[in-house]
């Protein structure tokens, strides 16, 4: 039993509290109580005490859409790629990184990833997987390592028609398989979605083949409306835009997720509302692509399950979450922009969207809950109530003010030191792989 104390607890959830000197204890996987430290310390002589030293505890952060197979791009410089628009990106870049990962490679992002993740507090991660030089098997290994360092995820494979149509049964196959494998397995640590990248890329017939290979309840991830190449080819091939397309061949619903949904109109977000479809905003690598700001704002007025993460941009959702912050004030030249809407995506709508994927409930300090807990080293400068905590989150913390993690009860990380995570190790392995990939790609 764990009970970390002697911090500000904040406890999100429909009855949101801060307690001053709060506490929460955790009974293995689950919490099973908070209240005030002294009282809890009373009430539970012989738990382990994980002194917060005043700072902030809160849940873990959750990123909702992510690209693990992104993390050996850090620094690399490809032989001339010189993109001028999204679409030479995709293929310059990322297509060109996916082509060259082989299955080591795959695991190791992924090893380097959740290590980022529990060093920036975030505990729970949704991925969206592209390994075209090697498919079959890389969504085990992703999970692999997630078991390894103890993070909870999902999973999926992204099917696509761009490497022809072999390839894409193979995706479709990852898949399915891998669903199963998640379905199966107890921890309530792993879940399985079938995934596919964007409406451009994606035939009928492949949308089909990837539906009659989703179980039922089992949610589809897919990008959509990125950029304006994906709606201009929708309209010319299908003569609709692509949340009609998408709704239309039956693959929108209450556990699937679309990713961006940047060039939506008014129907669309109708669309998107009355099917109660999720939606994640991805503001860092919106910008970095230079591709559009969505319409959040609009989606959060019309109620629509709006949830924040990454793109693969960082794995700080604090610095996600300040992007967003400022980007929708810039973009709507209203300084009162996102005040509430960003919090809400990224604490309440975020544990939301999991509450349709897994059967814990994460994302907030309540018995019964998942014990991910996380604890900052900020102490504030000026009075911190429930009221005006999102103020504090949002200027005074970032990933790197995270000094403890706890995932699924287990301690990853306490005081900034890991704790059963050989770091240095780790990191080696990870430049050996990215110092072959990169020359893989480059040998051309």
């Amino acid at each position: 039993m764990l009970l970390i104390g002697n911090g500000r607890l904040i406890t999100r959830g429909s009855n949101n509290q801060l307690i001053e000197n709060g506490a929460v204890v955790a009974d293995g996987r689950l919490i099973k109580e908070v209240g005030v430290t002294s009282e809890l310390r009373a009430k539970y002589p012989d738990a382990e005490f994980v002194d917060a030293r005043g700072g902030v505890i809160m849940p873990g952060m959750i990123n909702a859409h992510n690209h693990i197979y992104s993390a050996f791009a850090r620094g690399i410089s490809i032989n001339d790629y010189a993109p001028k628009n999204f679409l030479e990106i995709l293929d310059g870049l990322w297509w060109n990184i996916d082509r060259h990962l082989l299955i080591e490679d795959t695991k190791w992002s992924a090893m380097a990833t959740y290590l980022d993740c529990i060093k920036n507090g975030c505990t729970t991660v949704l991925d969206h997987h592209a390994s075209y030089g090697d498919i079959r098997g890389s969504l085990f290994a992703i999970s692999e390592s997630a078991k390894e360092l103890g993070v909870r995820t999902g999973l999926c494979y992204e099917v696509s028609d761009r490497n022809g149509e072999a390839k894409m049964r193979e995706a479709v196959a990852e898949n399915t398989e891998f669903i199963k494998y998640a379905m199966a397995d107890g921890t309530d640590m792993i879940k399985g979605m079938m995934g596919m990248h964007a409406s451009f890329t994606l035939s009928d017939n492949t949308i089909e083949l990837c539906k009659e290979n989703t179980p039922e309840d089992i949610g589809f991830h897919i990008h959509v409306a990125e950029g304006m190449a994906d709606v201009e080819d929708s309209l010319s091939k299908y003569g609709k835009r692509v949340i009609n397309r998408l709704n239309d061949i039956g693959i929108l619903g209450k556990h699937t997720i679309t990713g961006h949904c940047i060039h939506v109109n008014d129907e669309e977000m109708d669309i998107i509302k009355q099917t109660d479809t999720m939606v994640v905003h991805n503001p860092e690598s919106n910008m970095g692509n230079a591709v559009g700001i969505p319409p959040c704002m609009e989606m959060m007025k019309c109620d629509i399950l709006l949830g924040l993460g990454t793109d693969g941009y960082t794995n700080d959702m604090f610095e996600s979450e300040k992007v967003a912050n400022v980007i929708h004030k810039h973009e709507l030249a209203d300084p009162g922009a996102a005040w509430s809407e960003v919090p809400k995506m990224l604490f309440e709508n975020n544990s939301k969207i999991l509450g349709r994927l897994f059967n814990t409930k994460i994302g907030v300090l309540e018995p019964g809950a998942a014990a991910d807990i996380v604890v900052s080293d900020y102490i504030p400068l000026t009075p911190m109530t429930v009221d005006n905590c999102d103020g504090h989150l949002l200027f005074g913390m970032s990933g790197r003010s995270i000094i403890t993690t706890i995932i699924n009860g287990v301690i990853k990380m306490k005081d900034r030191q890991l704790v059963g995570i050989d770091e240095e190790a780790i990191l080696a392995k990870c430049h050996e792989r990215a110092d072959g990939l990169w020359k893989r790609i480059n040998s051309k």
